[in-house]
């Protein structure tokens, strides 16, 4: 890994330690400042650690540092994912029904956005421009991906439904955590086998 790498996955942390208050304080858990300094400076440390920690692991199992920057990278879709999705709960009120499907679909897409151009430059390195042809590829895939996510949250969200002494907002963050759990493999490995993989 180089310093370069260190420097990305710190600001990663930044990002990550921020977005996360969006959920917590839609949860209705008090965020003070300290609290919310605590959690920026937490993953803003803790994140070159842990890829310091996969970066000796690759020794063994190269591929792990590649992994490695894609579930960083995956941290932090997921984190602007619950992010957007939480603003919007936040400005409408609604967290069920129709919308939530609208919202989610809404954060997955900004979420898978970010995606594209941190894998494509950071986590699989390519050194060939954005092009039409990629944007396709990635596009398709996404697209299965983005079905997986939406419609796995949905399943859990609107037909399964909250189980007892759950809130509504609780599971509607349930059901996105557990949706990008579905989708986090379906997306590593296309990306990598087919979307970015002529990109070397």
């Amino acid at each position: 890994m180089s310093k370069k790498d260190y420097q990305l996955v710190s600001l990663i942390g930044f990002l990550v330690g921020f977005l996360i208050l969006w959920p917590l304080t839609n949860l209705g858990l008090k965020i003070n400042f300290l609290k919310g300094a605590l959690s920026v400076f937490g993953f803003t440390v803790f994140a070159p650690f842990a890829l310091w920690l996969i970066n000796i692991l690759s020794r063994f199992f190269p591929i792990l540092k590649q992994f490695g920057k894609f579930a960083a990278v995956g941290t932090l879709n997921t984190l602007l994912d619950l992010g957007v999705l939480n603003f919007l709960i936040f400005l409408s009120g609604l967290a069920s029904g129709v919308f939530y499907v609208v919202f989610k679909a809404i954060s997955f897409l900004i979420a898978t956005t970010n995606s594209y151009f941190w894998n494509k430059f950071w986590t699989f390195q390519s050194r060939l421009p954005v092009s039409l042809n990629e944007y396709i590829r990635f596009a398709i895939f996404t697209l299965v991906g983005t079905l997986i996510n939406v419609s796995v949250a949905s399943l859990i969200v609107n037909v399964i439904g909250p189980p007892v002494g759950f809130s509504p907002k609780l599971w509607a963050n349930i059901g996105a955590l557990i949706a990008v759990f579905c989708s986090f493999m379906w997306n590593f490995l296309s990306y990598r086998q087919i979307v970015f993989k002529s990109n070397k």
